[in-house]
Order: structure tokens, then sequence, then C-alpha cells
């Protein structure tokens, strides 16, 4: 192991010592792999997101098994809100999900787009076709339509999104119903976005940064949490637990980064503690942002351009602490195999967000030639890399079951994910309709799913390493897109330097 991968400092105590040598361990108990494909499970990572793709699919679609879906989605409330992307395995769209995982897919192209090579291209269809849909989802001023579907009726079913007769009730916010949490994870995702097309497409990344701005001034001036007053279609699906308050930090911070205007930055520093920037700081996901506000926003500091924002990098230092193995809080535990584990389901939404957030935040240190400072010891930003990859390696097949956790990526991998449109037989094959509750006999049969939903990564094993390949165990069996969105930034980044 390179001798920079952890810095100690001259005089520390037996104890430190010790806490360190339980990092150094942690990972040569888990060595980092060689041996894999880092290329191809990028262009796999990104297939996955037209296997999710709702209404009209393009020519170029490839995944072939797929076919058009909900091609009249918000004709009840006169709009057009086809498009965009099923969340995971059900056929609902859910706004607060998909605008995060567009938000992860932009920064995935802006800090590692460099090192995609062919699969580029593929990653801005990507973000392109959440952008899409959200442009849709908010034409109407200080409106943003939220959900697509009703998630009781759907979830009462299991049929293709090609067949789908559930009701596709629309649901919305507006100024006498806020919600601040998914209007402001809408405007970080449209100018993160804006970014991304910015040569690529000015006029696009205009209408991109134009309409961020808008609907964070609908956030900001109405607040409250969408949950508050869509209680029973939201929860407990997407439910906003964390509050609102790091959404408006969230959007405001990837509005600085897009429009470099001093309103933004000002709003940063006034806000910082009344919307809580140094809250939770060990978790990073849909509803909570607070970790990826601080890594976003320690990039300046660290460029040593913004000196007002120094109290985010102790907050991003705070949170690279808070989840090392040996020094980690006590609701981040890792699994004998040297998983990142949080309680709750899903849990590979929190090993690709944090592993995201350890590249990130390490690229920048590197830039600046800095270190982390614990309270014990401190981490390199090569060690922060390794411990990335060393999460990376474990959903790809490093594990003690020696299984990939990515669908059709390595010898083995799950066959009985949670997906409808994978568990049922495609359309070319079976062309009849097939209805809600005739789907019921493939959801429970012991054999393998017929249409291989390649790159999707499933909610992964336990904490203790096992893995039922099991459609009703659906928290370890199903994908998500906000599971893929970050692994494409690590993956681009693993393929170039290893």
């Amino acid at each position: 192991m390179a001798p920079n991968v952890l810095c100690l400092p001259g005089n520390v105590s037996a104890f430190r010592v010790t806490l360190a040598l339980l990092l150094l361990l942690s990972l040569l108990l888990h060595p980092i792999s060689a041996g894999h494909d880092y290329l191809d499970a990028l262009r796999k990572s990104i297939l996955f997101f037209e296997g999710q793709r709702s209404g009209k699919l393009p020519p170029d679609q490839r995944l072939k098994w797929r076919r058009d879906s909900a091609l009249h989605d918000g004709s009840t409330a006169g709009v057009d809100l086809t498009g965009g992307y099923y969340d995971a395995g059900d056929n609902i769209k859910f706004g607060f999900p998909m605008a995060f995982t567009t938000t992860l897919l932009a920064w995935s192209v802006i800090d590692f787009g460099r090192t995609m090579g062919p699969e580029l291209k593929n990653t801005v269809r990507a973000v392109k076709w959440g952008t899409d849909y959200l442009l849709k989802a908010t034409a109407v001023p200080d409106v943003v339509f939220v959900q697509v579907g009703d998630p009781y009726s759907d979830h009462n079913c299991w049929e293709r999104p090609e067949d789908m007769d559930t009701s596709r009730a629309v649901y919305k916010i507006d100024r006498n119903h806020p919600g601040s949490d998914v209007a402001g994870e809408t405007a970080a995702a449209l100018a993160a976005a804006s970014i991304v097309f910015r040569s690529r497409d000015p006029a696009y990344s205009r209408l991109l940064l134009n309409r961020a701005v808008r609907v964070f001034e609908f956030a900001d001036r109405h607040r409250g949490a969408y949950s508050a007053s869509l209680r029973s279609a939201v929860c407990p699906f997407y439910c906003d637990v964390n509050g609102f308050q790091d959404e408006l930090l969230w959007g405001a911070a990837w509005l600085h980064k897009a429009s470099r205007r001093r309103v933004y930055r000002e709003y940063i520093v006034r806000n910082e503690v009344v919307l809580r920037a140094g809250d939770t700081i060990n978790e990073f996901g849909w509803d909570n942002k607070h970790a990826g506000i601080n890594v976003l926003i320690s990039k300046e500091v660290l460029m040593g351009k913004a000196n007002y924002f120094q109290s985010f990098k102790q907050n991003a230092d705070e949170f690279i602490c808070s989840i090392l193995p040996g020094l980690s809080h006590p609701q981040v535990q890792y699994s004998p195999g040297g998983l990142i584990f949080k309680p709750g389901g899903s849990n590979m939404q929190h090993v690709t967000s944090l592993s995201f957030l350890l590249l990130a935040y390490s690229n920048y240190l590197s830039h600046a030639n800095k270190v982390v400072p614990c309270v014990q010891t401190s981490a390199s930003p090569a060690f922060l890399k390794q411990l990335a990859k060393r999460q990376v390696d474990y959903i790809l097949g490093d594990n003690p079951l020696m299984m990939s956790y990515m669908v059709g990526y390595g010898a083995r991998y799950p066959q009985r994910i949670h997906h409808r449109g994978s568990s049922l037989p495609s359309v070319q094959v079976h062309p009849a309709h097939i209805g809600c509750k005739a789907g019921s006999r493939y959801f429970l049969s012991p054999n393998p799913n017929p249409n291989l939903l390649v790159g999707a990564v499933v909610g992964g094993p336990n904490s203790s390493d096992a893995f039922p390949d099991s459609r009703p165990f659906f928290q370890e069996s199903e994908p998500t897109t906000y599971i893929n969105a970050p692994l494409v930034g690590l993956l681009a980044y693993f393929s170039a330097h290893y």
C-alpha cells in the first residue's frame, strides 16, 4: 500500500495509532481488486437508464425488450407529462428521486465526463431524458408536477409498463400546497444540467438555467414539505423525513455553480445556519442533501476562491471522518465483507452516493494538496479513493458471495430482481395484454427474469453480507435510478485510472 494513503500526526497516542491501524486493516483484509472491467461496468450502468424510460422511446433505444408506455401521462390535468424515468421496479414517476437522479448524473458528467470516453454521449442522453421531463413538469409558473400514478393501485399489480391500466393520477405542488424539497431538488437538477449542456447546446442550457432560477424562487418563496399536503400519495414511498431546508441550500449551491451570480452566494452564507447546513452529516441521498452541499461548496474553498465558505469545508471534513471505517458514526456501519451499511432499505443507495462524495472530495483535496483532519488521525486523498474503490469493487463482485450486484456484469449476478418489466414476458414475446393480477404468477415464480435489465444495481445484501435473490425481498432485490446515478461517476473515474 502506498505510504501516503493514511497520514498520521507526528505526535499521536497509542489509542490514535490503534484507530489508524484499524483503517489500514480494513483495506488489507478486503484488498483492492485490479481485475474489474470498469469501462464495461460503466457502459452497463448507463444502459440501465434506458430500461427505466417512460414515454415514447427513441429510435436508438438499445434495450429492445422495452416498448412505449404511459403515452397519455398528464392528460387528466391538461398537460403533457410523458417521458421521464420510472424510479425503480414499479411504474410510478416520482419527481423527487427523479430530480435527484438527474442531478447526480449531471454531477457525474461535470466532474468525471472527461474520463467517460465513448460513454459520455450516452450519459449526456440520460441526463437529457431526465431534464426534458423536468421541463414539462415545471412549465406552469409556481407549479411543479411531482408525481404521475397512484402508488397504491400500482403496487397492487404486477404488470408491464406497456400494459398499465392503473390510475395515472397527477399530483402537483403550488403556492397553496408548497413543496420546497422537491422544487429545490428540481431546481438543482436543472441548474446542474445547464452546466452539462453549456457548450454542447447553449440554447438548451439557457432554458435549463432560467427554469432553475424560476423554480428555486418558487421553492424559497412558498416554503414547506411536499409530503404535508401530498402525504397519502408520496408516503411512505418518498416521504420527506429530513425536512425541506437542505434542498433550498442544495438548489442555491447548484445555481451558484451554474450562474456565478452573487445573489446565490449571499443566500448560502445568509442561510447556512438557518437551513442547517451542518445537520446529519453522514448521509446523502434523495431525501438528505447535507453532505452533498458541503462537499460541492468545499471545492471553491479548496481552490482558494471562497474563504467565506470555510465552514462548509469544515462540515465536509466532519462528514468524511464520520464514515471512515474504525472511526465511523454509529449510524454508518461496515459489513464483515467491508460494505458500507446504513439501517433502512435499499442500502446500495447509500453505498454509491457516499462513495461518490468520497471520490469527488478526494479529487478536490488532491488539487489543493490537502488531507482530511479527523480527531484521531487524518486521511489523505489517496486513502479516500481507495475506500471508494473498495465499495465499487464490492458491488462488482469482490465480496463474500463472490457475486456482482450489477445485472449483466460478471459471471454471477442477481437473476430474480424485483422489477416488473424485467420479470414479465416482453411484448415482443407475449404481445397479449397481461392484466394486473395475471402477472402475480411471474412475481412468485422461482425462475430467473426473462428480460435482462442490464446494468441494474439492486438494493444489495444485508449487514452480514447475505443476499436473497428473490423478487419478494424488494429491499434487497429492487434496483433504483438513484443507486445507479452516482455509480456512473465512480465507474468513469476508475475506468480511466485503473
